[in-house]
């Protein structure tokens, strides 16, 4: 998984090797399982000796937390410069909904793995890493909640929405539509997917369209 950051000397040297263990460990732990897989797989994986993971984290477990710190992070960034990008052209708050739709598909498809390991996370409840989990998803969660709350204030979408809910459930939208696309619908495009995804977003799946994207937020009263 790549950084959007750019580091020098050999700060950059180390980020490139925790980039390496970071691909390392996403791949070999969706295909075999966390408790299945070793240090010394993820080491050989990523072409570096095993004291090279400890140097750089802790253990197998912290490792595994950080993949998930970056992940997510990841995530973030590309949510947060949807929303700039819409706000720069001057759009809608649905418009940036839209765009972090978009962005997330993007992600989605850029790093499967992760993801995939990501929502199985979601749903384990016993995890030393628990508390990181929800501290980094929620951080993905609250840039659609920020912009939600700002469609609801300029009158945009209904004040009857729950934030938080709704905020986690496009969220969740695109993580299980993008991975059923990955694993059994490969054939179909970027465009294709997200144009699916926009019609859910803008409450027209029962073929209403509607005047204005900006009342999503009505669409269920109809």
């Amino acid at each position: 998984m790549e950084s959007s950051r750019t580091v020098d000397s050999g700060g950059g040297r180390r980020q490139a090797t925790r980039q390496k263990l970071y691909e390392a460990a996403v791949t070999l732990i969706a295909e075999q399982g966390f408790s299945a897989t070793t240090v010394d797989e993820i080491a050989e994986r990523a072409g570096v000796a095993k004291g090279t993971v400890y140097y750089n984290f802790a253990s197998k477990s912290v490792l595994f937390e950080e993949l998930l710190r970056h992940g997510v992070g990841l995530l973030t960034t590309a949510l947060r410069e949807a929303v700039e990008q819409t706000d720069q052209e001057g759009g809608s708050r649905v418009d940036a909904l839209d765009a972090m739709i978009r962005a997330g598909l993007v992600f989605i498809g850029r790093y499967p793995a992760f993801t995939q390991l990501y929502v199985a996370e979601l749903w384990r409840t016993n995890r030393a890493w628990r508390s990181t989990l929800a501290v980094v998803r929620q951080q993905a969660v609250a840039v659609v909640e920020d912009v939600l709350r700002e469609g609801i204030a300029n009158g945009e979408l209904s004040d009857e929405i729950d934030t938080p809910l709704t905020a986690a459930a496009l969220v969740g939208m695109v993580l299980v539509a993008a991975l059923d696309w990955q694993a059994f619908q490969p054939q179909r495009s970027l465009d294709d997917v997200h144009a699916a995804l926009s019609l859910l977003l803008q409450g027209r799946v029962g073929g209403e369209r509607l005047g204005h994207a900006g009342h999503v937020g009505h669409a269920g009263h109809k």
